[in-house]
């Protein structure tokens, strides 16, 4: 009989639990939700008095109190953290450690840093820098769950009974930092991912292809993964779904990731499915120029890659076939071609991104070479949110805006909803602004609903929008895709921004 051990996030206790404990009890499994100290009402205390060692405590006593037999530990969002501290402490208990919506906090580093709200990280930051660690965090509102996660799939009636027994969550449980002594490292894992909150399997396939030593325990034959189409109550909004993966989980089952260098070459390496002719690169700082033969200064077409990279990945996106490619035909169509580098490598890092993308800017435009009262910018991927300082109040020279498969929105878990980097609000600023976006009809459903917001508030507002639809398309389409399926969307949008550079 398979053991479990439920942990829930912040504000919520061992209730969120009941529909998904019943049905892995009926399926024959033997389930503990852990209530925690002074946030499960079952466990109150003074909330100055409680803090991460104590909700480790809390799991702690739970793996003792099952007699002996190893346990399949489920941490959700915060419960995370004492589940980890817990694993650590009783090692050889733990049959695996599910991570559930979660990230993988390491050895030192607090909750807090895994709060998604970017403004309520730095606020509670700079408390803990004061040594404020007393008091509370207070639940939020029912609209305001929506910053937590993605509340995508919770009933009404589930969201509901959500904040009616929300609880205050102690403030120390998030600013201590975690301590891990590695004892429980060898314990296999297994990652439920939620789609709908904004991350899923290919993308950490992805992320783990780029070679960031960080990433590469993820390839560990003992890990396994499951996603989820939901949001990040899966509880709530999944049960049934979330019941059958644990169970899963435990037997061994899963996906698991191809370690990065195995197999295929990396979808950000392969070839640019288009024949361009081969044009050196001028690099000039953190950009590369591709310049056509031409009499005096050309208009000028400027690549912004997508994100978050990791810091340290080689070659680096300017390098890349896929935005070399479009940098070449951009030249064949008698435009400068410009890529370039940009520092996202988190989601907190758009801020210091969006001001190398300026620089980079100002610099194609004071090359002798460029017209610089004729120029485009092109946003890729996770570089879409990018977008919207170009589109509110664009300059004028500022002549056409371009997206690839684009985020127009910020994901629920990155803790940007009230931040200017939000093109589907930016849209209805962007006046007369051409703007060519490229649609993938097979994009992932948490990318489509932000292209799918974009599109309807550039509808609303009359915005000038030439939409190109790739139907067959996914994420990344010019290198994941046959290249027939492409090739004619490629050239169209390229033409239409060099008519809009050129009209």
């Amino acid at each position: 009989m398979t053991v479990f051990i439920l942990v829930a996030g912040v504000f919520t206790g061992a209730h969120v639990w009941r529909e998904t404990a019943d049905l892995l009890t009926a399926a024959g499994s033997e389930v503990h939700a852990v209530p925690l100290t002074a946030v499960d009402p079952d466990r109150p205390a003074p909330a100055d008095r409680v803090d991460l060692e104590t909700h480790i405590a809390d799991v702690t006593a739970a793996i003792d109190a099952v007699s002996g037999r190893e346990v399949v530990l489920v941490g959700h969002d915060y419960g995370i953290h004492p589940v980890l501290g817990a694993a650590d402490r009783r090692p050889e208990r733990v049959a695996r450690v599910v991570h559930l919506d979660c990230g993988m906090p390491q050895h030192g580093a607090p909750a807090l840093a895994a709060v998604p709200d970017q403004a309520l990280r730095a606020r509670l930051a700079e408390r803990a820098g004061r040594g404020a660690h007393a008091g509370v965090l207070p639940p939020p509102t029912r609209e305001g769950w929506q910053s937590w996660g993605s509340t995508a799939g919770v009933p009404d009636t589930a969201l509901d009974r959500l904040t009616a027994l929300a609880a205050p969550q102690p403030l120390g449980t998030l600013l201590q930092p975690l301590r891990l002594t590695g004892r429980a490292s060898a314990a296999p894992t297994t990652g439920v991912l939620c789609t709908l909150n904004g991350l899923s399997l290919d993308l950490v396939q992805r992320l783990v292809d780029f070679g960031d030593p960080a990433l590469a325990t993820l390839t560990d034959p003992r890990t396994t993964f499951f996603e989820l189409p939901t949001g990040h109550w899966p509880m709530l909004s999944s049960p049934v779904e979330l019941a059958d993966a644990l169970m899963r989980a435990a037997a061994g089952e899963g996906r698991r990731l191809r370690p990065a260098g195995a197999g295929a070459v990396p979808v950000h390496l392969r070839p640019f499915p288009l024949d361009v002719p081969e044009l050196p690169r001028d690099r000039r700082g953190h950009v590369d120029l591709y310049v056509p033969e031409a009499d005096g200064p050309r208009p000028a077409v400027v690549l912004v890659h997508g994100g978050p990279l990791p810091e340290g990945v080689r070659p680096t996106p300017r390098d890349w076939p896929v935005l070399v490619g479009h940098a070449r035909l951009a030249a064949a169509e008698g435009v400068v071609g410009a890529t370039l580098d940009h520092r996202l490598h988190d989601v907190t890092d758009y801020e210091r991104a969006a001001e190398d993308v300026a620089a980079a800017v100002d610099l194609v435009r004071a090359d002798p070479r460029v017209d610089a009262d004729r120029v485009a910018v092109w946003f890729f991927s996770g570089g879409g949110p990018l977008a919207a300082d170009w589109l509110t109040g664009p300059p004028a020279w500022l002549r056409c805006l371009a997206a690839s498969y684009p985020i127009l929105a910020p994901m629920p878990n990155w803790g940007l909803a009230g931040s200017r980097f939000h093109p589907a609000r930016a849209v209805a600023h962007a006046g007369s602004l051409p703007v060519v976006l490229l649609r993938a009809g097979q994009e992932a459903p948490e990318i489509a609903a932000t292209v799918d917001a974009f599109v309807t508030e550039a509808q609303a507002c009359g915005a000038h929008l030439d939409l190109i639809d790739v139907p067959n398309g996914h994420h990344g389409f010019e290198t994941v895709d046959a290249p027939e399926e492409v090739r004619p969307a490629l050239r169209r949008a390229m033409r239409l921004v060099v008519t809009h550079l050129t009209r």
